[in-house]
């Protein structure tokens, strides 16, 4: 069986920055948990991939103050980093090459669950991927009256459609291998 890979998407300060426009509310508990994962993942030799919007609009220009990485999720060389222009992380060649020879399993977290998250879930889904996707690691934006948390809520719900929906504490836990159970108990 093929280790999952854990897909950490758009983690960029346009994201977290409150005088960004995209920025989303409520958004330390899910930076937060991402951190989390990604601490695990690599403890437990999980294949980490970023995957970063680069779009011809006014959001995520290179030059741009916000289009850096949020503090602590700057990618290793260990790391695979992967830009695109469209919602789908599959947007991207590269990346989508990379998921078909992997056959490895997609665990998403990031932002923004209604776009990036929901749309790579599908993507995956279409290409016969298994796809978790951490809930309380993702956030989204309100759409039209619905606030950004129900906006997430029904999102995650639908996510469910195309793979498994969990904590990251629950995905934390079911991949944790006896040597990481037992470092992350004396840590």
């Amino acid at each position: 069986m093929h280790k999952p890979m854990l897909v950490l998407v758009d983690m960029q300060k346009e994201y977290a920055a409150t005088a960004s426009s995209a920025a989303l509310g409520g958004v330390d508990a899910a930076i937060g948990n991402c951190r989390r994962a990604l601490a695990h993942a690599r403890r437990a030799g999980i294949q980490v991939a970023f995957v970063r919007w680069r779009a011809g609009s006014a959001f995520f220009q290179p030059a741009a103050p916000f289009s850096g990485w949020i503090d602590g999720f700057i990618p290793t060389r260990d790391d695979a980093v992967f830009e695109r222009s469209c919602p789908s992380c599959y947007a991207s060649a590269p990346f989508a090459d990379m998921m078909a020879l992997s056959g490895s399993r997609v665990v998403l977290a990031g932002f923004a669950g209604e776009a990036a998250c929901l749309a790579t879930a599908i993507d995956a889904f279409h290409r016969g991927q298994r796809v978790t996707f951490l809930e309380d690691a993702s956030a989204s934006h309100g759409l039209g009256e619905f606030d950004a948390s129900k906006v997430h809520g029904v999102i995650s719900r639908v996510l469910e459609i195309y793979g498994n929906v969990c904590s990251t504490q629950s995905w934390i836990a079911s991949t944790a291998t006896r040597r990481t159970a037992r470092h992350e108990s004396h840590v």
